[in-house]
């Protein structure tokens, strides 16, 4: 769940070291940290800050590093241990540093063990047991590099190790096992480490994704890499030249750029996959749903939601039993898989580590597997059979807008691709279903004067104890995304409900200060949800409306255009619940595009 950075060269290492963290703090920033290590001075000076990467630069204002030499830095979401100084990466032995990202699931049986040769911990991390397990190997084995792939051996879970040590100051030891770590060079000779590729962006022309089971030893100008005791030779691949993703072009966060890019981004996911009034998803094979009864779809928070919403329209549209799964309960319930089911994936990231171990025991039973992804040369994207990419584009804000768009328009593309092949719609009905499919990109504009209006709303729901958000069928999912948007950039308690089931229990916590939000879209069972509306308004609950159709009774109340096609109702609400969640956070005065306890990419269970 943290971001690694290290480099190998004779630039100033610092702001290499700075700059690059500064590119990964969505992965996480309760603490970061830095190890620097010069070539003429094997001294390795490091240091530590509490909160996000600014404190570790104000540590550093006075530090400098040129010439060759070697860094290694880190910025962490805490897994085991308070964010604290002591627990924060770098953590050190008597002569050696590292970094890691992951899970040492082994870490306390190596630890006991280490205990009793005399070994003293400091911090409460699993990482520790890494660098003193490496030190106490290499009492007995002279090679260093042998002792770290020894170390290695030892380790079970999850991790991504940069490793430095005055036995062999030239070097970085690196592995890679079940998260991300990319390794690049360059024409200048130096190595860059990360664990994506927005930190060496500019830096090199294109890059090395490791696969699992990947370690090695860089030092200036050259690296090699193990696989299993053989050295292998991974495959180059090019980076993207473009970094003004890192630019909030006149918007005060991220978030609040990125729900104004889904316009944009949902004609990049649509581009060349709909022609003359067919769906044509060149990129996976074609015989990808032979013999294919059941969908099987996985994931985790957000993605989950797209995966809830894609069953409805499975079920509906493409006449095939579906099923959705959470990605970190699935991989434990020893699930029953028919090969005659097609196993989606979604993520982000492509690196989330539930969703990846999901997608393991898919293949591993011999499912047929799609993934959903909007990261190329992912850990899932290079696990699945086939991948579909949702071209969202680089996504800062830790909360999630533009990804769950291209989502639900890519799994939406798929049901119509499988309902062509199984002709579950007449040729007229799924001609309306692609006009509805590309009238997304104008929907997802955000009209003038709508985040003015929501700003006004907004300062209504400071106070109280609590939030429904409630909506059937595909709203339903939707509802659920509204409250999780409003939990992680608020902190706000909120919940998401079918309509239909507040009678069952949740009314019991409707009163004047409880806040509902409604929707009710036009298109599909607006009758039934707005009788469950009515319902709350009669026990006083205070109600925000959200529909096409005016609704006298609701204390506050935002029009929606006129559409023919649930989906794009769905659309259009899904701006003006982002956009709510947003300006309800910016009231409150918190760290929109950083949310505490939260990271971006979940590369942990």
């Amino acid at each position: 769940m943290c971001g690694i950075v290290g480099y190998i060269g004779k630039k100033e290492k610092k702001e290499i070291i700075l700059n690059g963290l500064k590119e990964l703090e969505y992965r996480g920033y309760d603490s970061s940290g830095m190890a620097v290590m010069e070539k003429e001075n094997d001294n390795i000076e490091y240091f530590k800050a509490v909160g996000k990467i600014k404190n570790l630069k104000e540590k550093t204002k006075d530090f400098t590093s040129n010439g060759q030499g070697i860094a290694i830095g880190h910025t962490r979401w805490a897994t085991h241990g308070k964010p604290t100084e002591i627990n924060a990466h770098p953590h050190y032995g008597e002569y050696s540093f590292v970094i890691h990202n992951g899970i040492i699931e082994n870490y306390k049986e190596i630890k006991e063990d280490l205990e009793k040769k005399g070994v003293k911990f400091l911090s409460q991390t699993d990482t520790e047991v890494i660098v003193y397990l490496f030190e106490n190997i290499l009492k007995t084995e002279t090679n260093p590099f042998k002792a770290f792939e020894k170390t290695v051996e030892k380790l079970i879970g999850s991790f991504a190790i940069l490793l430095i040590t005055k036995a062999n100051e030239d070097k970085i030891f690196f592995a890679k096992n079940a998260v991300p770590l990319i390794v690049a060079t360059n024409e200048n000779n130096e190595i860059l480490f990360s664990s994506s590729d927005a930190p060496i962006i500019g830096m090199a022309n294109d890059a090395m994704y490791l696969d699992d089971g990947t370690y090695g030893e860089a030092e200036f100008g050259k690296v090699r890499f193990f696989k299993n005791g053989k050295e292998i030779h991974p495959p180059r691949k090019a980076l993207p030249k473009d970094r003004n993703f890192a630019q909030k072009e006149g918007f005060r966060f991220f978030m609040e750029k990125e729900i104004y890019e889904q316009s944009d981004v949902a004609t990049e996911t649509l581009m060349g996959r709909i022609k003359n009034d067919q769906i044509h998803l060149d990129e996976i094979d074609l015989n990808m749903f032979d013999g294919i009864n059941n969908i099987i779809l996985c994931a985790c928070g957000t993605s989950y939601h797209a995966a809830l919403t894609a069953s409805y329209l499975f079920e509906r549209v493409a006449k095939t039993r579906t099923k959705v799964e959470i990605a970190s309960e699935f991989r434990y319930k020893d699930p029953v898989l028919d090969k005659d089911s097609l196993f989606i994936a979604i993520s982000q990231s492509g690196e989330t580590a539930d969703t990846l171990e999901a997608l393991k025991i898919a293949k591993n039973n011999g499912l047929k597997t799609l993934a959903i992804c909007n990261v190329d040369n992912s850990s899932i994207v290079r696990l699945a059979n086939n991948v579909l990419l949702t071209r969202a584009g680089i996504e800062k804000g830790v909360a999630s807008t533009k990804a769950f768009t291209t989502q639900v328009l890519t799994l939406w593309m798929v049901v119509l691709y499988l309902a062509h092949i199984k002709k579950t719609l007449s040729e007229n009905e799924l001609k309306n279903e692609v006009k509805s499919i590309l009238k997304v990109p104008k929907i997802l504009k955000v009209p003038d004067g709508l985040q003015d209006k929501i700003h006004r709303l907004s300062k209504h729901y400071l106070h109280g104890h609590g939030f429904f958000f409630i909506g059937r069928d595909v709203f339903f999912p939707l509802a659920l995304e509204g409250a999780l948007k409003l939990k992680e950039i608020s902190y706000l308690h909120a919940e998401g409900y079918a309509s239909g089931e507040m009678k069952h229990g949740p009314i019991a916590l409707v009163d004047e200060r409880l806040f509902t939000i409604a929707l009710l879209p036009q298109n599909i069972l607006y009758d039934k949800t707005r009788s469950n509306v009515e319902e709350i308004v009669a026990r006083d609950g205070f109600v925000f409306a959200i529909s096409p159709k005016e609704f006298d009774l609701s204390d506050d109340f935002i029009k929606t255009s006129d559409q023919k096609h649930y989906m794009c109702e769905f659309f259009e609400m899904l701006v003006i619940l982002q956009l709510f969640a947003l300006e309800i956070s910016i009231r409150l005065g918190n760290d929109v595009d950083m949310p505490r306890n939260l990271a971006k990419s979940v590369t942990v269970e």
